[in-house]
Protein backbone atom coordinates (compact mmCIF):
# COMPACT_ATOMS: atom_id res chain seq x y z
CA UNK A 1 0.00 0.00 0.00
CA UNK A 2 2.93 2.21 0.79
CA UNK A 3 4.59 1.33 -2.56
CA UNK A 4 1.56 2.46 -4.36
CA UNK A 5 1.43 5.79 -2.56
CA UNK A 6 4.81 6.26 -2.71
CA UNK A 7 4.21 5.62 -6.82
CA UNK A 8 1.09 7.71 -6.97
CA UNK A 9 3.09 10.71 -5.59
CA UNK A 10 5.64 10.41 -7.90
CA UNK A 11 3.44 9.98 -10.96
CA UNK A 12 1.88 13.47 -9.52
CA UNK A 13 5.08 15.00 -9.37
CA UNK A 14 6.00 14.67 -12.41
CA UNK A 15 3.11 15.70 -14.13
CA UNK A 16 3.76 18.77 -12.24
CA UNK A 17 7.55 19.41 -13.02
CA UNK A 18 6.67 21.28 -16.31
CA UNK A 19 4.80 23.55 -14.80
CA UNK A 20 7.06 24.30 -11.72
CA UNK A 21 10.09 24.79 -13.54
CA UNK A 22 7.73 27.63 -15.54
CA UNK A 23 6.71 29.15 -12.70
CA UNK A 24 10.30 28.96 -11.88
CA UNK A 25 11.49 30.73 -14.86
CA UNK A 26 9.17 32.58 -16.20
CA UNK A 27 7.86 34.23 -13.35
CA UNK A 28 9.77 33.96 -9.55
CA UNK A 29 13.43 33.90 -11.36
CA UNK A 30 12.58 37.55 -13.55
CA UNK A 31 10.60 38.84 -10.31
CA UNK A 32 13.70 38.06 -8.05
CA UNK A 33 16.12 39.66 -10.61
CA UNK A 34 13.62 42.86 -11.14
CA UNK A 35 13.87 42.93 -7.61
CA UNK A 36 17.62 42.63 -7.05
CA UNK A 37 17.97 45.57 -10.24
CA UNK A 38 15.66 48.08 -8.12
CA UNK A 39 18.60 48.33 -6.17
CA UNK A 40 20.99 49.26 -8.33
CA UNK A 41 21.67 52.54 -10.93
CA UNK A 42 22.39 50.01 -14.26
CA UNK A 43 22.72 51.34 -17.56
CA UNK A 44 24.35 48.01 -19.53
CA UNK A 45 27.36 50.93 -19.83
CA UNK A 46 28.79 51.46 -16.89
CA UNK A 47 28.95 48.78 -13.24
CA UNK A 48 25.77 48.52 -11.48
CA UNK A 49 26.36 50.55 -8.91
CA UNK A 50 24.40 50.23 -5.49
CA UNK A 51 21.33 52.77 -5.41
CA UNK A 52 19.35 50.94 -1.84
CA UNK A 53 15.91 52.89 -1.82
CA UNK A 54 17.13 55.76 -3.96
CA UNK A 55 14.94 54.28 -7.25
CA UNK A 56 11.62 54.10 -5.22
CA UNK A 57 12.58 57.84 -3.36
CA UNK A 58 12.98 59.19 -7.03
CA UNK A 59 9.65 57.89 -8.09
CA UNK A 60 7.97 59.58 -5.35
CA UNK A 61 9.35 62.78 -6.31
CA UNK A 62 8.87 62.17 -10.55
CA UNK A 63 5.66 63.77 -11.80
CA UNK A 64 5.69 61.88 -15.10
CA UNK A 65 5.21 58.49 -12.81
CA UNK A 66 2.52 60.14 -10.87
CA UNK A 67 0.69 60.82 -14.49
CA UNK A 68 1.31 57.35 -15.56
CA UNK A 69 0.44 55.92 -12.50
CA UNK A 70 -2.51 58.71 -12.19
CA UNK A 71 -3.53 57.19 -16.36
CA UNK A 72 -3.16 53.46 -15.05
CA UNK A 73 -5.66 54.12 -12.21
CA UNK A 74 -8.65 55.56 -14.43
CA UNK A 75 -8.08 53.21 -17.26
CA UNK A 76 -8.47 50.37 -14.70
CA UNK A 77 -11.63 52.26 -13.23
CA UNK A 78 -13.55 52.73 -16.51
CA UNK A 79 -12.39 49.48 -18.58
CA UNK A 80 -12.21 46.58 -16.21
CA UNK A 81 -16.18 47.19 -15.68
CA UNK A 82 -16.91 47.88 -18.93
CA UNK A 83 -15.09 44.98 -20.34
CA UNK A 84 -16.54 42.89 -17.56
CA UNK A 85 -20.15 44.67 -18.64
CA UNK A 86 -19.40 43.26 -22.10
CA UNK A 87 -18.42 40.21 -21.27
CA UNK A 88 -21.50 39.60 -19.45
CA UNK A 89 -24.22 41.02 -21.97
CA UNK A 90 -22.57 38.67 -24.97
CA UNK A 91 -22.64 35.96 -22.88
CA UNK A 92 -26.31 35.98 -21.85
CA UNK A 93 -27.25 37.06 -25.26
CA UNK A 94 -25.41 34.27 -26.63
CA UNK A 95 -25.55 31.16 -24.15
CA UNK A 96 -28.41 29.82 -26.14
CA UNK A 97 -28.57 27.62 -29.48
CA UNK A 98 -30.18 29.09 -32.00
CA UNK A 99 -29.57 29.55 -36.43
CA UNK A 100 -26.10 31.39 -36.97
CA UNK A 101 -25.62 31.59 -32.88
CA UNK A 102 -21.52 30.20 -34.09
CA UNK A 103 -20.66 33.20 -35.99
CA UNK A 104 -22.01 35.43 -33.39
CA UNK A 105 -19.92 33.48 -31.00
CA UNK A 106 -16.71 33.79 -33.54
CA UNK A 107 -17.27 36.99 -33.99
CA UNK A 108 -17.24 37.97 -30.11
CA UNK A 109 -14.36 36.30 -29.77
CA UNK A 110 -12.62 36.88 -32.73
CA UNK A 111 -10.64 40.29 -32.31
CA UNK A 112 -8.81 39.03 -28.96
CA UNK A 113 -6.94 36.61 -31.53
CA UNK A 114 -5.51 39.24 -33.49
CA UNK A 115 -2.20 40.25 -32.26
CA UNK A 116 -1.82 43.39 -30.20
CA UNK A 117 0.03 45.34 -32.90
CA UNK A 118 -2.20 44.58 -35.95
CA UNK A 119 -5.02 45.60 -33.75
CA UNK A 120 -3.61 48.93 -32.64
CA UNK A 121 -2.99 49.44 -36.42
CA UNK A 122 -6.66 48.75 -37.40
CA UNK A 123 -7.55 51.43 -34.76
CA UNK A 124 -4.67 53.70 -35.90
CA UNK A 125 -6.83 54.06 -39.39
CA UNK A 126 -10.08 53.51 -37.47
CA UNK A 127 -9.37 57.18 -35.45
CA UNK A 128 -7.19 58.96 -38.51
CA UNK A 129 -9.44 62.48 -37.74
CA UNK A 130 -9.61 63.09 -41.43
CA UNK A 131 -10.24 59.81 -43.33
CA UNK A 132 -11.06 57.64 -40.20
CA UNK A 133 -14.53 55.34 -40.32
CA UNK A 134 -15.49 56.06 -37.16
CA UNK A 135 -15.42 60.10 -37.34
CA UNK A 136 -16.95 59.80 -41.32
CA UNK A 137 -19.88 57.57 -39.43
CA UNK A 138 -20.12 60.49 -36.65
CA UNK A 139 -20.56 63.54 -39.00
CA UNK A 140 -22.65 61.39 -41.43
CA UNK A 141 -25.14 61.00 -38.80
CA UNK A 142 -24.91 64.53 -37.47
CA UNK A 143 -23.05 63.69 -34.51
CA UNK A 144 -19.40 65.77 -33.38
CA UNK A 145 -16.33 63.95 -34.71
CA UNK A 146 -13.45 64.18 -31.51
CA UNK A 147 -10.02 64.53 -32.40
CA UNK A 148 -9.13 61.31 -31.30
CA UNK A 149 -5.80 61.39 -30.95
CA UNK A 150 -4.65 64.94 -30.59
CA UNK A 151 -7.03 66.24 -27.52
CA UNK A 152 -6.22 64.25 -24.15
CA UNK A 153 -9.90 63.22 -22.90
CA UNK A 154 -10.75 61.43 -26.20
CA UNK A 155 -7.12 60.02 -26.71
CA UNK A 156 -7.79 58.42 -23.57
CA UNK A 157 -11.58 57.35 -24.07
CA UNK A 158 -10.32 55.82 -27.22
CA UNK A 159 -8.05 53.31 -25.54
CA UNK A 160 -10.85 52.44 -23.22
CA UNK A 161 -12.63 52.19 -25.92
CA UNK A 162 -10.14 49.63 -27.66
CA UNK A 163 -10.31 47.20 -25.25
CA UNK A 164 -13.99 46.64 -25.13
CA UNK A 165 -13.39 44.62 -28.30
CA UNK A 166 -10.93 42.24 -26.77
CA UNK A 167 -13.29 40.65 -24.50
CA UNK A 168 -13.08 36.73 -25.63
CA UNK A 169 -11.67 34.87 -22.77
CA UNK A 170 -14.19 36.81 -20.60
CA UNK A 171 -17.08 35.93 -22.85
CA UNK A 172 -16.26 32.33 -23.31
CA UNK A 173 -15.84 31.58 -19.43
CA UNK A 174 -19.14 33.81 -18.80
CA UNK A 175 -21.24 32.02 -21.62
CA UNK A 176 -19.67 28.39 -20.28
CA UNK A 177 -20.76 29.31 -16.69
CA UNK A 178 -24.28 30.47 -17.57
CA UNK A 179 -24.85 27.11 -19.82
CA UNK A 180 -23.79 25.24 -16.64
CA UNK A 181 -26.94 26.78 -14.56
CA UNK A 182 -29.21 24.47 -14.05
CA UNK A 183 -32.21 24.66 -16.29
CA UNK A 184 -34.84 23.96 -13.27
CA UNK A 185 -34.50 26.66 -11.51
CA UNK A 186 -35.80 29.03 -14.85
CA UNK A 187 -38.29 26.91 -14.79
CA UNK A 188 -39.35 27.66 -11.51
CA UNK A 189 -39.13 30.91 -11.33
CA UNK A 190 -41.42 31.02 -15.11
CA UNK A 191 -44.30 28.83 -12.97
CA UNK A 192 -43.96 31.63 -9.87
CA UNK A 193 -44.22 34.01 -12.40
CA UNK A 194 -40.98 35.95 -12.16
CA UNK A 195 -39.98 38.59 -14.57
CA UNK A 196 -36.92 38.71 -16.67
CA UNK A 197 -35.35 41.43 -14.64
CA UNK A 198 -35.93 39.25 -11.57
CA UNK A 199 -34.98 36.06 -12.72
CA UNK A 200 -31.66 38.07 -13.62
CA UNK A 201 -31.20 39.11 -10.38
CA UNK A 202 -31.95 36.74 -8.18
CA UNK A 203 -31.20 33.46 -10.05
CA UNK A 204 -28.59 34.38 -12.74
CA UNK A 205 -26.50 36.70 -11.36
CA UNK A 206 -26.15 35.11 -8.08
CA UNK A 207 -25.31 31.87 -9.54
CA UNK A 208 -22.59 33.94 -12.29
CA UNK A 209 -21.64 35.56 -8.82
CA UNK A 210 -17.69 33.40 -8.77
CA UNK A 211 -16.70 33.20 -12.14
CA UNK A 212 -17.65 37.06 -12.43
CA UNK A 213 -15.70 38.17 -9.56
CA UNK A 214 -12.93 36.06 -11.10
CA UNK A 215 -13.18 37.98 -14.17
CA UNK A 216 -13.18 40.97 -12.53
CA UNK A 217 -9.60 40.06 -10.42
CA UNK A 218 -8.49 38.97 -13.61
CA UNK A 219 -9.26 41.91 -15.91
CA UNK A 220 -8.00 44.20 -12.95
CA UNK A 221 -4.43 42.61 -13.04
CA UNK A 222 -4.69 42.58 -17.29
CA UNK A 223 -5.42 45.97 -17.36
CA UNK A 224 -2.06 47.18 -16.12
CA UNK A 225 -0.10 45.52 -19.05
CA UNK A 226 -3.00 45.84 -21.81
CA UNK A 227 -2.39 49.37 -22.62
CA UNK A 228 1.08 49.61 -23.65
CA UNK A 229 0.67 48.51 -27.12
CA UNK A 230 -2.20 50.74 -27.88
CA UNK A 231 -0.33 53.72 -25.97
CA UNK A 232 2.99 52.93 -27.91
CA UNK A 233 1.40 52.50 -31.66
CA UNK A 234 -1.85 55.07 -31.40
CA UNK A 235 -1.37 57.38 -29.31
CA UNK A 236 2.07 57.34 -28.53
CA UNK A 237 1.78 58.23 -25.33
CA UNK A 238 0.80 61.40 -25.70
CA UNK A 239 -1.01 64.07 -26.75
CA UNK A 240 1.05 66.32 -24.09
CA UNK A 241 0.99 66.50 -21.67
CA UNK A 242 1.65 62.46 -21.17
CA UNK A 243 -2.21 61.98 -21.82
CA UNK A 244 -2.11 58.16 -22.73
CA UNK A 245 1.60 57.30 -20.69
CA UNK A 246 0.55 54.66 -18.43
CA UNK A 247 3.22 52.50 -16.48
CA UNK A 248 3.90 49.96 -19.18
CA UNK A 249 4.76 52.47 -21.32
CA UNK A 250 6.94 54.53 -18.61
CA UNK A 251 8.60 51.12 -17.85
CA UNK A 252 9.32 50.52 -21.49
CA UNK A 253 10.25 53.98 -22.25
CA UNK A 254 12.29 54.27 -18.69
CA UNK A 255 14.65 51.38 -19.33
CA UNK A 256 14.73 50.85 -23.35
CA UNK A 257 14.98 54.17 -24.20
CA UNK A 258 16.85 55.83 -21.48
CA UNK A 259 18.68 53.06 -20.36
CA UNK A 260 18.03 53.30 -16.61
CA UNK A 261 16.98 49.39 -16.21
CA UNK A 262 17.39 49.94 -11.88
CA UNK A 263 14.41 52.71 -12.19
CA UNK A 264 12.41 51.03 -14.42
CA UNK A 265 12.99 47.79 -12.23
CA UNK A 266 11.71 50.17 -9.49
CA UNK A 267 8.61 51.24 -11.47
CA UNK A 268 7.93 47.96 -12.44
CA UNK A 269 7.35 46.63 -8.81
CA UNK A 270 5.45 49.75 -7.93
CA UNK A 271 3.29 48.38 -10.57
CA UNK A 272 2.83 45.05 -9.62
CA UNK A 273 2.39 46.48 -5.93
CA UNK A 274 -0.24 48.77 -7.02
CA UNK A 275 -2.15 45.79 -8.95
CA UNK A 276 -2.01 43.75 -5.52
CA UNK A 277 -3.31 46.41 -3.45
CA UNK A 278 -6.78 46.53 -6.18
CA UNK A 279 -6.85 42.77 -5.83
CA UNK A 280 -6.77 42.67 -2.20
CA UNK A 281 -9.16 45.24 -2.12
CA UNK A 282 -11.38 43.75 -4.41
CA UNK A 283 -11.24 40.09 -2.28
CA UNK A 284 -11.86 41.92 0.69
CA UNK A 285 -14.94 43.65 -0.72
CA UNK A 286 -15.75 39.91 -1.70
CA UNK A 287 -15.61 38.15 1.52
CA UNK A 288 -17.51 40.75 3.43
CA UNK A 289 -20.36 40.74 0.92
CA UNK A 290 -20.60 37.09 1.20
CA UNK A 291 -21.07 36.98 4.84
CA UNK A 292 -23.72 39.54 4.62
CA UNK A 293 -24.98 37.12 2.09
CA UNK A 294 -24.79 33.90 4.22
CA UNK A 295 -26.70 36.00 7.21
CA UNK A 296 -29.90 37.18 5.53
Amino acid sequence: MAATLTSERRRLWMLLLPYLVGLVALVAAPAAVTFALSLFDYDLVRPARWAGGANFAELLRDGVFHISLRNSLMFALFAVPLRLLGALGLALLLHRRFRGVGAYRTAAYLPTVVPDVAYALLWLWILNPLYGPLNLFLEGVGLPSPQWLTKPAAAQAAVVFMSLFQIGEGFLVAMAVRQMIPGDLYEMAAVEGARPWHVLRRVTLPMMAPALLLLLARDTIYSFQYNFVPALVVTGGGPPPYATTYLPLFVYRTGFEYLRYGYAAAATLVMFAVTALIVLIQWQIVKRWRRAFTTI
